[in-house]
């Protein structure tokens, strides 16, 4: 998931963009956007970029197996085909 640095900086950014003449409703708004952007990202499904290298890993792996046991099905395959002697 998102870290609250990131949050903190997304709200950083997106309150740069309202005007300085507003006074305290600004805070409000930070708090707001903070609150509803935190509250978004919960209801994704999002993963760490640890667990997606983990998981990519797993997969090529997996892959990888998954090629050897075809080439060796196709070997045993070309065996049986094969007159005997």
């Amino acid at each position: 998931m998102i870290d609250a640095r990131t949050v903190d900086e997304l709200v950083r950014r997106i309150t740069e963009l309202i005007p300085a003449g507003i006074g305290s409703a600004g805070a409000d708004i930070a708090d707001n956007v903070r609150d509803a952007l935190r509250a978004g990202l919960r209801k994704l499904d999002l993963v760490t970029r640890e667990e997606f290298d983990v998981q990519r890993n797993v997969l090529l792996r997996t892959r990888e197996l998954v090629e050897t046991l075809e080439n060796r099905v196709a070997e045993l395959e070309k065996l049986l085909q094969s007159p005997r002697h």
